[in-house]
Formats: structure tokens, C-alpha cells, sequence
């Protein structure tokens, strides 16, 4: 389908403004299609002009402008011209389109724990038209009627409040007519959902989930509601403004691509947040932040919305930001700005390493489906980074007045960078042009470290470098501390705004030698941290001890950015895993590293021929903080995941696989059990017979992606084959099941198992483009990319990225993970093609 435009978008957006729309959504109709009727009311600034409506119909019935039939047929690439306008119009669509199953559009799932249908409309970026008839883009707000035929045992929900048309008439919903929305905001979730329901400041709540997820859904249900109280207080006391949207609903929703979606009233969760065995408090953690990073959307990016594409980062950045701090200030999740050292700012470094990094703001997508491209880390995590460097600029008091005047000024409708920056200058006084310019609209980040010099043991003097990344040089003055430990004793301090490339840190001067020196250690800044080699060096006796987990998170981030950049051995990292993650007390940074270091650093950094000795060393370090911790709490359940994923011991293995001799807690948790099927498939120690006895324990939607998986995983050539055709075939796999294919797949003991798909997947990925959404496809194409890291695949996926016809999302998609394969070559050949998995004294030191 032909992709938005800029220049398109700001033409109709000047000669076209909607009045309202009426929509009429037939869910009745079986499992492949559903009705739609559309009727616009807009005004035209030029009568006698031309325009078009956009609509990506299975069939088009009818369409009628002013009363007056146009011809179906000329609908080209999901747009239907609209000719000699006039001041007033009405246009009514009558089609019918066809449900998704890839998480975009109107997603229809079917809940084989019970083989119940459940539907839910994500409509982000581009997706509407496949809904409904609309003038599709963000500037062309206007209020919805929405009514909703639906099977009678189903219930309906959606931006309004939802009412039934006549007692005479079952199945048939009408929403409250809804404040002005931007097309990608509209959503419908109806199918057999079970409800929790509550009340908060006069606000009606609810909380929705599959059937087969009533128990956690009423499990978790008190606190959901309690983070959800917290944020509306705490929202509504910040910013002056109340909660405008009517109810508030909290759908879990079955097969969704993100991890959320802020349609106002009626927000869209992944289900995987309900969580149906035993959660860490990191990932309770995680849940309010996406609950807290929705609610804050009701604001950034619902009541204002941006103006186009290219200005995300103003609902993102700040939801980011916004969630965090809230968490910290009104919920028990004081800890949240270390989960996101080392969650979210780890994925933001990683998309900042990628050549495909961009600006924060002003990145001038040109067209829709290119601004998809920067929903990243860098619109988020680094977008958050830098709202906190511009509070240090300007101070939190003008910050916050300026957000109040900008949400005030721009209600119900648009805004812009200018927008935004103009409310921050009025309210502070204070011009950001050459601030701007630096953190907001150029890419890239700077390089922080400091060098000590030192005499009998005490620090004669201390200065902190900037480095500038030549590709991108830019003014970026950064606020933040540097801080020195030696045995968890905090021996030295300093804080500075760095505004050159060398600045002295006079408060160093004079104290003692630090064992460990930590830039950044309350991570305030967004720059890559470059440790000395003496802290380096420390790393494995004090680390453990540094009381301060903020710094700790730091730390951790700047090793793992250090192996990317082959500045750091994997065996280092793994060294200081060894010596210190059985000493964590941070649930986040517990969990999060040891599955860094499973997933990432073992099998993308450490040789194939040395990946059994590394995740030796990982399981023996599960099993040592498995045997201290107690029973039911995080750290015991990190240590059996982590013990699960990497032991080799196949009767622990097959005991717990049969739910014998469980830590307390994961007695009856079937996720946890599909963790140790995954690691007994990926070693062959089980068949596809024992994999579908294990399904049939566990008969729901996550049961069977799992069981996909660990199939895909078994080292068995027909098997891989199986894998490869159900994953690059026809066969309506959903968006969940061709990730997991696709992770299975690549989990082999030896890269001659999978060899012919490091070929295939360079033709026959792409091309699923003809049948598979480009949001779906740009995560298929990062799960599926060869895991085999060699000179051969760089070769090949250099020259994929040289052809002219791939998708946007498939091509940036290709580019990130082009650029980690080459980060793994790079690490392998700087510390040795037969890397050891010894200790750091026997491995070549970091550079």
C-alpha cells in the first residue's frame, strides 16, 4: 500500500477539516471478515476541490459523497478520490475488511484453551484504513460514534463508554460520543473478556482479559488498580489538568505487537503482563511502568497529539520520562530509574550503536511508513535522558510550568517541536536554540570518561573528557556526577556540567584513590561510559560492594556497551558475573544481566566452540545463589530461570520438567517449565513427541508459541526444515508464531544444522513483505536473522542491503541487525578466534 507522505499530508490538512465520524463496526459475520460503514462529515476550505479518503477494503458495497454514488473501482493503493468538494460534506463507505493476524488493524485471535475468538483493533501509524474509512493522519482530529454489532456472549469496549443500543436488539453497542481523536487512536476489543471492575476520583475503571486468564487477571487485579490510582493522582496533581477521556480500560489482549497502546479509554496491554506462574519484582516493576507510560500518553500524545510523524518523540520521550518519575514519586517502585539503566537505556545505546540512528526530534520523515522506523530506543530511552538534561538546564519548576502551559494551549489538538520548546523558553526564561540543536536534533552520543593522576595513594588531580563522535559533532553540555568507592565505602564526589571536551573535577583533588571510579553513577546523562582499567580491573572483588544500585546499573550498562564495542572481553563480563551477580540485591539488575548474559553475550560474543564452558560458568553461579537465597523470593526465582536456561545437567533437567524437586513457588508455574523444555529440545535430550506431551499440559495461546519453539529447536535437520516452511511459507501464522519459529530455529549445537537458512533467509525473508504487515515483519526479520556468525553471513547481508527493493521496516530492520552481527565479528576477532572462558588473566586485556 502506497505510504503517506509529508507534503500529501500537509496539502489535505490544509483544505480539509473533519467534523466528526460515525462508524458502524459488524463483528458478527464469522471469523475471516467484518462489516464497516463509515460516514464523514468535513469541510472543505476550496469548493471544487480534490482530495481522496483513505480505506484498505476486502470490498467496497458502496461509497457515496453528498449523496451522490462514486464508483468503488477507483480506489488505487487503499485511496478513493474525492472530487469538486464542497464547503459542506458527508461521505458514508460501506465495506467490508478483513480481521489481522498480525497484531495491526483489527486482530482476531483464537484462545485454544478454549477455541474462543477474541478481537482488538491496533490502529498505530497506518493501520485505521483497514477499519474504517478516514482521512488518515495525525492533524485530522475529530470526536467518534461508534456502534458495534457483536456475537450476544461477547462484550464490547472502546473509547467511550459503552451502552446497548436497545434491550430489543442484543449484541448491538453503541460507545459515548468520544473527544476528538486522531485516527490511530481509535480502538474496538470485543470477544468473551472477563472484567474486573472499579472506581478511582470518579473515573469508571476496568481491567479485561481472556477467559482462560481469569485467575491471574483477578490475581493481579488490586495491583493494577493500585499503580493506576497512584498515576491519576499523581497526573493529575502535575499537570492541572484532569483525566479527560471518561472510563479508563485496561485490555490484556492476546498476540500484540508492542508492549502497549495508549487509546484514550481504552488502552491495550500484551497479555504477557498478566503473568500466570511466579513474577520478579522487576517484572511487577515493568508492568506499572507500562501502566504508568500509558496513562502519562492521555496527555503526551492523546490530548495533544503531535502534528506529523517526525515529532514522536513527543509523545514518547515523554511518556518515558513521565512514567518514570512518577513511579519513583508516588508508587513503592522507587528503584525505577535503575531498571532503566540497564532495560531501557541498553536498548536505547544499542539503537544509537546501529547506523540507522537518528536524531531525538526533527528527524523529517518524509512519509509514514519511514517515521515507523524511529519507534525505537532512541525515541524513547534517549528522548527520556534527554528531558532530564533539559530539567537540569532550565530547573524542574519551569519545566513543569512549561509542560502545563503547552498541554493547556494545545488541548484536542496538535504540536510541534516549536510548540513545545516555546513553552519551556517562555516559562524559564531561557533560549534552548544551541541547546536544542545539540541533544534534540542531532544524532549520536558522546564518549564520558575521567583520568586520575595520583601520589601516595591520594588524587593530585582529576579531569573528565568528552569525547564528540566526529560523524555527528554537536554542542551537548551534560550534567552528571563522578563518584569513587573502594570496599562499598564512598571515598570521593564530584558534580559538574561538562560543557568542553576536558573538564577538571576539583572535588576529586585531594581525596583518596578510588578502587572503582564511576562516571555517570546516578545516570543523568545519555553518553557512552568508558571505564578506566583499574576500575576495570576491580570490578569482580567490588562491584558486589557499592551500596549505591543506580551506580551499579551504570556499571553493568558500560560493560555491556563495552563488549558491543569490543572494548570490554566477554570473558571479562562473564568474570564479573561470576564474581558478583550471587551479591545483587536489584531485582532489575539481577534478572536483566543474567539474561543479557544468556542471551546475548554467550551465544552473539563468545565463540560456538566455547559457548558450553560460558554457560557453565552461568549455571554454576545459578546454582550457587539458588542454594543461598530464599525460597520464593526474586532472587531464588532468578537463579532457577537462569539455572533452567543454561544447566547441563539433563536428570535436574528432566526431574524438574516432570515437576519434581521444584523450588517453592514454581511447583504448578508452566512458563518456568517451558524454559527447561527449551534447554532439554535445543540439546536433543527430548523429540517432538515429548514436546506435544508437554503441550498438552499446558493447552492455551502461550503454551502452544512455546511448544513452536522449543520444535523449532530440536538439532534434528527434517525439524529445521519444518521450521523454516512454517515460518516463511503461507500458512497464516500469526506475528507470535513466526518469532518464536524463529527463535527455535537458529538454537543449534553447530552452525552446519542451519547453514542453507543463512542463504534462504536473505530472499525469503523479505519477500513475506506481500503478506505480512511491516510492523509484524520488522520484528520477524530481527528474530529470524542468522544466528551464524561468520564472514560469509556479513557477506550476504551486505549485499541484501545493497538491493533497491526492500520495505522500509524490512531494510532497517536488516541494518540493526547487520550492524550486531558485525559487532559479534569485531569482538571475536579483537580477543581471539578461539576466545577461552577461563579467567580474565588468561584472556587479552580489553583495550
Amino acid at each position: 500500500m502506497r505510504s503517506l507522505t509529508l507534503a500529501e499530508a500537509r496539502e489535505r490538512a490544509e483544505l480539509i477539516s473533519v467534523t466528526s465520524y460515525a462508524v458502524e463496526l459488524d463483528l458478527d459475520r464469522g471469523a475471516e471478515t467484518f462489516g464497516s460503514v463509515s460516514s464523514i462529515t468535513f469541510a472543505c476550505g476550496s469548493p471544487g476541490a480534490e482530495s481522496w479518503v483513505d480505506v484498505k477494503a476486502r470490498s467496497i458495497e458502496s461509497i457515496t459523497l453528498n449523496g451522490m454514488a462514486l464508483d468503488p473501482a477507483e480506489v488505487r493503493d487503499g485511496r478513493m478520490p474525492l472530487r469538486d468538494l464542497a464547503a459542506q460534506n458527508v461521505l458514508l463507505v460501506r465495506a467490508t475488511m478483513a480481521y489481522s493476524h498480525d497484531g495491526q488493524g483489527l486482530h482476531r485471535a483464537t484462545d485454544p484453551a478454549d477455541r474462543r475468538d477474541y478481537v482488538y483493533g491496533h490502529l498505530f501509524l497506518d493501520a485505521a484504513p483497514s477499519v474504517y474509512a478516514c482521512f488518515d493522519q495525525p492533524d485530522l482530529k475529530a470526536p467518534y460514534d461508534i456502534t458495534v454489532r457483536a456475537p450476544q456472549d461477547w462484550i464490547v469496549l472502546g473509547n467511550g463508554a459503552v451502552t446497548p443500543v436497545a434491550a430489543s436488539s442484543p449484541g448491538e453497542w453503541r460507545l459515548a460520543t468520544t473527544r476528538p481523536l486522531a485516527t490511530y487512536f481509535v480502538t474496538v476489543c470485543a470477544g468473551p473478556y472477563v472484567s474486573v471492575r472499579d472506581e478511582h476520583d470518579g473515573i469508571p475503571l476496568g481491567l479485561h482479559a481472556r477467559a482462560s486468564l481469569q485467575e491471574p487477571l483477578e490475581r493481579h487485579a488490586a495491583e493494577i488498580f493500585t499503580v493506576t490510582r497512584q498515576c491519576f493522582d499523581y497526573f493529575h496533581g502535575l499537570f492541572g489538568i484532569r483525566y479527560p477521556f471518561g472510563e479508563y480500560h485496561q485490555v490484556f489482549v492476546p498476540e500484540f505487537n508492542a508492549g502497549a497502546m495508549e487509546n484514550p479509554g481504552c488502552v491495550t496491554f500484551r497479555d504477557q503482563y498478566l503473568f500466570r506462574g511466579a513474577a520478579t519484582r522487576d517484572e511487577l516493576l515493568s508492568r506499572a511502568n507500562t501502566v504508568s507510560h500509558e496513562m502519562s500518553h492521555m496527555w503526551f500524545g492523546d490530548l495533544v497529539t503531535m502534528k506529523w510523524w517526525d515529532d514522536l518523540w513527543l509523545n514518547e520521550s515523554f511518556a518515558e520520562y513521565m512514567s518514570h518519575r512518577c513511579l519513583v514519586d508516588a508508587t513503592e517502585y522507587t528503584d525505577a530509574w535503575v531498571d532503566s539503566s540497564i532495560v531501557r537505556k541498553v536498548w536505547g545505546y544499542g539503537a544509537e550503536r546501529s547506523p540507522s540512528t537518528h536524531p531525538v526530534a526533527g528527524v523529517a520523515a518524509l512519509d509514514a511508513q519511514s517515521a515507523l522506523q524511529n519507534f525505537d530506543g532512541i525515541a524513547y530511552a534517549k528522548g527520556a535522558a534527554v528531558l532530564r538534561q533539559l530539567i537540569a538546564y532550565v530547573g524542574d519548576e519551569a519545566f513543569i510550568a512549561g509542560v502545563r502551559a503547552y498541554l493547556t494551549d494545545r488541548s484536542y489538538s496538535n504540536g510541534t517541536l516549536a510548540d513545545f520548546l516555546g513553552a519551556i523558553e517562555r516559562a524559564s526564561g531561557t533560549d534552548l536554540g544551541a541547546w536544542s540543536s545539540g541533544w534534540l536534533l542531532t544524532a549520536d552520543r558522546d564518549t564520558i570518561s575521567v583520568e586520575l593522576e595520583e601520589r601516595d595513594g591520594v588524587v593530585s588531580s582529576a579531569r573528565l573528557w568528552r569525547e564528540v563522535p566526529s560523524a555527528y559533532p554537536a554542542d551537548r553540555p551534560h550534567a552528571l556526577d563522578v563518584v569513587g568507592w573502594t570496599d562499598g565505602v564512598e571515598v570521593s564526589r564530584a558534580e559538574v556540567t561538562a560543557v568542553e571536551d576536558q573538564t577538571e573535577l576539583g572535588d576529586l583533588a585531594g581525596t583518596a584513590h578510588p578502587a572503582l571510579l564511576v562516571p555517570n553513577a546516578s545516570d543523568l546523562t545519555w553518553a557512552r561510559i568508558r571505564l578506566d582499567d583499574g576500575t576495570l580491573e576491580a570490578l569482580p572483588v567490588q562491584l558486589g560492594r557499592v551500596p549505591d544500585a543506580q551506580a551499579r546499573a551504570v556499571v553493568w550498562s558500560a560493560l555491556i556497551d563495552g563488549v558491543h564495542v569490543a572494548e570490554v572481553s566477554p570473558v571479562t563480563f562473564l568474570d564479573v558475573f561470576e564474581a558478583t551477580w550471587v551479591l545483587e540485591g536489584n531485582a532489575s539488575i539481577l534478572t536483566r544481566v543474567a539474561l543479557y548474559a544468556e542471551h546475548r553475550v554467550v551465544p552473539h560474543f563468545v565463540p560456538r566452540q566455547a559457548q558450553a564452558r560460558a554457560l557453565a560458568r552461568l549455571a554454576r553461579s545459578a546454582g550457587d545463589l539458588l542454594a543461598r537465597a530464599e525460597e520464593g523470593t526474586t532472587r531464588s526465582l532468578a537463579a532457577a530461570r537462569l539455572l533452567a536456561g543454561t544447566s547441563a545437567d539433563e536428570a535436574l533437567l528432566r526431574s524438574w520438567a516432570e515437576g519434581s524437586g521444584l523450588p517453592r513457588g514454581l511447583e504448578d508455574d508452566g512458563d518456568f517449565r517451558w524454559i527447561v523444555v527449551r534447554n532439554l529440545a535445543s540439546r536433543g535430550l527430548i523429540d517432538s513427541a515429548a514436546v506435544d506431551s508437554f503441550r498438552s499440559r499446558d493447552d492455551t495461546l502461550q503454551g502452544g508459541l512455546n511448544a513452536l519453539m522449543c520444535r523449532a529447536a530440536l538439532p534434528v535437520q527434517e525439524v529445521k526444515a519444518w521450521a523454516w516452511e512454517q515460518l516463511t511459507g503461507r500458512h497464516g501464522r500469526s506475528n507470535y508464531e513466526m518469532v518464536h519459529l524463529a527463535r527455535g530455529l537458529w538454537m543449534s549445537p553447530d552452525d552446519a544444522l542451519v547453514a542453507e537458512y543463512v542463504h534462504r533467509y536473505f530472499t525469503d525473508v523479505p519477500a513475506m513483505s506481500a503478506w505480512v504487515g511491516e510492523d509484524a515483519l520488522s520484528r520477524v526479520v530481527l528474530a529470524a536473522f542468522p544466528k551464524v556468525f561468520t564472514e560469509e553471513t556479513e557477506t550476504l547481508s551486505r549485499a541484501a542491503l545493497r538491493r533497491d527493493d526492500l520495505t522500509p521496516a524490512v531494510r532497517r530492520s536488516l541494518v540493526d541487525a547487520d550492524a550486531e552481527l558485525r559487532e559479534a565479528l569485531a569482538s571475536r576477532a579483537t580477543f581471539g578466534a578461539a576466545l577461552g572462558v577461563g579467567t580474565a588473566a588468561s584472556a587479552p586485556s580489553p583495550s
